[in-house]
């Protein structure tokens, strides 16, 4: 589950998927052009990179369910083209550290600071985090993904993803490989939580795109 750029503070809440999956893709292949050894990436590569994705996502229109299946599948196939365009060049391996480093690091720190601050300014930083999580259940991710609630009360926010868009869309173009990467950007905005200041702990034990049955995204307030 990708996070929204930035994460306000405030209760009127509505994630915007596109904004989000502009600011993903132009940082990525940013950060390719930026970092990748220079004879693996040629000076027209962005613009080559986006032409491949504009086709890319012709074809696959027919995974477009709602607008936030539009922003998936964009970020989701971005990764595609870049993966069949180094891969040949530089290895599996380092394609895979180069994809990582560029999907993950360009917006760290605003997604990790915007989720900071939105708990930090919370009345009731686990009810915000839940309401948050609840509006990108509709509107980042909206119907290409299926939600199990589990628990949902004062104490507990537990919801499993059953369907996951962009591990069926990696799985149709056979690119299972690359879906733990799109898992670890996750890891920015988990990383703000502090349950000693928050009042509440998160746990992802696996994912589908770690081989896990589901993805459960668990909060839970913690005692005092």
């Amino acid at each position: 589950m990708t996070a929204d750029l930035p994460l306000p503070t405030d209760d009127e809440y509505v994630p915007d998927a596109e904004a989000t999956a502009k600011a993903v893709v132009d940082s990525f292949f940013d950060h390719l052009a930026a970092h990748v050894q220079h004879d693996a990436v040629p000076d027209d590569f962005v613009p080559r990179m986006r032409a491949e994705l504009a086709e890319l996502e012709s074809a696959n229109a027919h995974r477009v369910v709602d607008q936030a299946a539009a922003a998936n599948l964009r970020m989701t196939l971005a990764v595609v083209v870049a993966d069949r365009a180094l891969r040949p060049q530089i290895g599996r391996e380092a394609t895979l550290a180069a994809l990582r480093a560029a999907f993950i690091e360009p917006l760290a720190d605003i997604v990790h600071d915007s989720t900071r601050a939105m708990l930090d300014a919370a009345e009731d930083p686990f009810a915000a985090m839940v309401a948050s999580a609840k509006a990108r259940e509709k509107h980042t991710f909206g119907a290409g993904f299926t939600f199990d609630r589990r628990a949902d009360d004062d104490q507990r926010y537990h919801v499993d993803v059953v369907r996951c868009f962009y591990y069926q869309v990696l799985d149709a173009h056979s690119a299972t490989d690359l879906a733990p990467l799109m898992c670890d950007f996750d890891t920015n905005w988990m990383g703000a939580i502090d349950p000693a200041q928050h009042g509440f702990r998160f746990e992802r034990a696996t994912t589908i795109g770690y081989g896990g049955a589901r993805c459960p995204f668990y909060w839970d307030r913690v005692q005092s």
